[in-house]
Order: structure tokens, then C-alpha cells, then sequence
């Protein structure tokens, strides 16, 4: 699900205003890596992003991909998760809900889920420990229960 015109537009202005403060281009290829990732509503790599775009007719290149990934992380507009696997996985990061993930080890769906009392505990352990949070991130590995998971072993009864 992709954000609604004035939220992206935001997300635009933004990106904009970080470029100018860092004296970088604000180029049509960088915004079209900032369009792509915005209009993806799951956990992409970096290739997978490429590949889009230039599936998409977008004249970008793989450096140009990876170097705005790198930007959009620094302006907290993209979040980065590595998951033990050999590609780190992206996702937008601005006007989303704090979330955490659940990771299944057999077929390596993503889910992600929102509990307050996550919220709770952590503002209880910061208070605890004098911390001030600016975020956090937790991650639960596991085995999914979906009877047609595809790497499920084989059970016999």
C-alpha cells in the first residue's frame, strides 16, 4: 500500500530538504529509488529495488540504488534490518507505525506486528536505566504454523 499524495509529498519535501542541507543533487533517479521503496509495502533488498526500477524504464543505476538507500537511512526516511541472510532488506521508515517482526527460519516470511506493551516495557526500562529511547527494534525467530509453508520439514505421525 502506497502513501497517500500529500504524505509522499511530504516525504518528497524532506528528502529535499536533507539533500540541500548535506550539498547533495536532488536528482530524478534519487527520487525515484525514494518512489520505489515508498511504493513498496513489504521488506525489499536493494537489487530487487534495481531491478524494479529498471523494469519500470527508470534510467538509474546500481550505485545510484545503493548511495540513495545510504541517504534515505541518514534522513530516517528507510530503515535497514539484517536478518542473518546475505542482503540486508529495506523498508520506509516515515509515517509508519513502530513495529517489530517475526521471522520464520523455514521459508523466511516477514511479519510484522505492533503490541503497546512492548511500548510499555521499554518505556519502564528506559525510566529504569536513566535512557532516553529513540527507537528500537525487536526481532523473533521462529517456525511459522501455515500449513503450506514451502521449507516446512516433512512430519510423519
Amino acid at each position: 500500500m502506497s502513501l497517500p499524495a500529500t504524505q509522499l509529498q511530504e516525504v518528497h519535501e524532506r528528502f529535499a530538504a536533507f539533500l540541500k542541507d548535506r550539498g547533495q543533487r536532488r536528482t530524478p533517479e534519487r527520487f525515484a529509488v525514494l518512489d520505489a521503496l515508498y511504493d513498496t509495502p513489504d521488506h525489499v533488498d536493494a537489487d530487487t529495488l534495481y531491478l524494479r526500477l529498471k523494469n519500470d524504464g527508470v534510467r538509474v543505476s546500481r550505485a545510484t540504488v545503493y548511495n540513495t538507500l545510504d541517504l534515505l537511512l541518514e534522513s530516517d526516511l528507510a530503515a535497514r534490518h539484517q536478518w542473518g541472510q546475505n542482503q540486508a532488506k529495506y523498508e520506509r521508515a516515515w509515517a509508519y507505525w513502530q513495529h517489530d517482526h517475526l521471522i520464520c527460519l523455514d521459508c523466511g516470511e516477514i511479519l510484522e506486528f505492533c503490541d503497546p506493551r512492548l511500548q510499555e516495557i521499554q518505556e519502564t526500562v528506559a525510566d529504569l536505566y536513566g535512557f532516553e529511547v529513540a527507537r528500537h527494534a525487536l526481532t523473533i525467530y521462529g517456525h511459522c504454523r501455515r500449513e503450506n509453508c514451502p521449507t516446512r520439514p516433512e512430519t510423519t505421525e
